[in-house]
């Protein structure tokens, strides 16, 4: 996998370790991440606890982990998937964002993963042309599911 503290641009990437939990959970939140019906340290849990998954974080170098920055990164088997791409409001524009992705591609390339996939929200028209800016293109499908754990 990338070495560990990915670095340049005077932020390192790092796996999450103990105690990063709710600092990258109200990151989530104050990026509009967060869902109702997700439990952001329910999801960082289970990520954790996957080893086809992890969590990495933006910290500024040489400084303790005020985390500005997020990716989940998982591989199924079939393709690798992102999720949970968070810039603090206060760091973007700095290439942050692009960063932790290319962390999250080099991640799950080296776990065998041929293509990395990602979903946004329809609307979410910013963030699209953010993928689009560095090298993501919108593919025709229809995505469907179904709770597992017994929600409606």
């Amino acid at each position: 996998m990338p070495s560990n503290g990915t670095s340049g641009g005077g932020f390192a990437i790092l796996p999450i370790r103990d105690g990063d939990e709710e600092a990258v959970a109200a990151l989530w939140r104050v990026c509009g991440l967060v869902r109702p019906w997700n439990d952001p340290l329910r999801d960082i849990e289970s990520a954790r606890a996957n080893a086809s998954s992890d969590i990495f974080v933006a910290a500024p170098r040489g400084c303790d982990r005020p985390i500005l920055g997020s990716v989940m990164a998982g591989y199924e088997g079939h393709r690798g998937w992102v999720y949970y791409v968070a810039v603090a409001p206060d760091h973007r524009s700095q290439g942050l964002g692009e960063r932790l992705m290319r962390h999250a591609e080099a991640w799950l390339r080296e776990a065998g993963a041929p293509k990395v996939m990602l979903m946004i929200r329809e609307e979410n028209e910013p963030v699209r042309c953010f993928y689009e800016a560095i090298g993501y293109e919108v593919e025709q499908r229809t995505v469907m599911s179904r709770w597992t754990d017994g929600r409606p």
